[in-house]
């Protein structure tokens, strides 16, 4: 496999504690472990954003060396309170276009070009760069720029799962695109420890500021077989939220075998998952991402975990390797809820080629693909 000079462009910021800005580190991680030479590009829109290489790597736990770019961002997003949804498309569109203008100055014809941002995808391919798009979700305005930018012989584009790619049917080549689900980093798994009767959510409590229906979760453990000999463990933030729903189990009762920890540093939260024998996923089909298009990071670290699966019956979560192992329920429906957790406690878990799953494996398929 060839070497390869990357610039990784993203409107995203870092550090950050969402799970795309995870994603996008562990990315890069192993695009560096399979000897490529990386650069990461992107704008300082946060209080906490910073282009310290050495901040960056100690918060996501990295120890490979890559380039890091903390650009000037002097536009609206992130400075008013008011009209959030029009401010960040407006930043978004200067900040990618300023950018690739000042970054193809500076950059070769044979280098590649990866981002999540479909303004800074359309002003590398107006500027004849080779790009390769990661598409993680759609908007109205996203398929427009991703229709006319597949126009462009440059364009390469992964989709998260195949509800994302049906979504641009006709404007494809067998050549110009592939499916790559998220992945697991698996030096987080090497060493599994000892399980416990513990069942857990790991992740944020709020999606899109939508409440999660953790609440719902934490009924149908209560009414199930499993309250009596299992700890079920609510891990993630805001803090806020997470005191929230502290105070709404009281109404239950003030001594059920229930753990509300907040926001965990990611070591800490990982081992969590390790150790415990049930993992959930949960979202609200109020919104298309949830629905259809996740693929979300938490599956496959509870896959590496060896854990049984309860999960919310979505397309998206039915789209996910090995979702045949899966135990679903209907969305606010408590006696299939329970059903689940009554099965889970003796389910079979199956094995499975944790390398098939690795963030590792998927850093190849993508390199592979760039030399396609």
């Amino acid at each position: 496999m060839k070497n390869h000079k990357i610039y990784y462009i993203t409107y995203q910021t870092f550090p950050a504690e969402t799970a795309n800005s995870q994603q996008t580190i562990t990315n890069i991680k192993y695009l560096v472990k399979n000897n490529s030479e990386v650069k990461l590009i992107f704008p300082l829109r946060e209080k906490q954003s910073s282009g310290s290489i050495d901040k960056i790597k100690k918060y996501y736990n990295v120890d490979e060396n890559f380039e890091v770019l903390g650009l000037p961002h002097n536009f609206p997003f992130g400075r008013i309170k008011f009209l959030n949804k029009t401010a960040f498309h407006i930043s978004h569109y200067l900040w990618a276009k300023k950018t690739i203008k000042n970054i193809s100055r500076d950059s070769l014809k044979t280098d590649i070009f990866i981002t999540r941002s479909d303004w800074v995808f359309y002003f590398l391919l107006k500027n004849n760069k080779k790009v390769l798009f990661e598409c993680h979700q759609l908007s109205k305005l996203r398929k427009i720029i991703i229709k006319s930018c597949l126009k462009n012989q440059n364009a390469k584009i992964i989709f998260l799962n195949s509800k994302l790619r049906d979504s641009f049917k006709g404007a494809l080549s067998e050549k110009n695109n592939i499916i790559l689900h998220n992945g697991v980093d698996l030096d987080y798994f090497n060493n599994l420890t000892q399980k416990k009767k513990e069942i857990v959510f790991v992740g944020n409590l709020k999606r899109f500021n939508e409440e999660r229906n953790i609440n719902f979760i934490i009924e149908g453990f209560i009414k199930s077989k499993l309250v009596d000999t299992y700890k079920l463990k609510i891990i993630g933030g805001p803090n806020q939220a997470a005191k929230k729903i502290k105070e709404g189990i009281k109404n239950f009762s003030t001594d059920l075998n229930i753990e509300v920890t907040g926001r965990l540093k990611r070591k800490d939260a990982l081992e969590n998952i390790a150790r415990a024998e049930i993992g959930i996923m949960i979202n609200s089909s109020q919104n298309n991402h949830s629905l259809l298009y996740t693929s979300p990071l938490k599956y496959y670290e509870y896959l590496a975990s060896e854990l049984t699966i309860i999960a919310i019956d979505f397309p998206s979560h039915r789209d996910l390797p090995y979702s045949e192992n899966i135990l679903f329920f209907d969305e606010n429906n408590l006696v299939k809820l329970i059903d689940c957790f009554n099965s889970a406690a003796g389910k079979e878990r199956v094995a499975l080629d944790k390398e098939e799953i690795s963030l590792d494996k998927r850093a190849k398929k993508i390199l592979k693909f760039i030399e396609k």
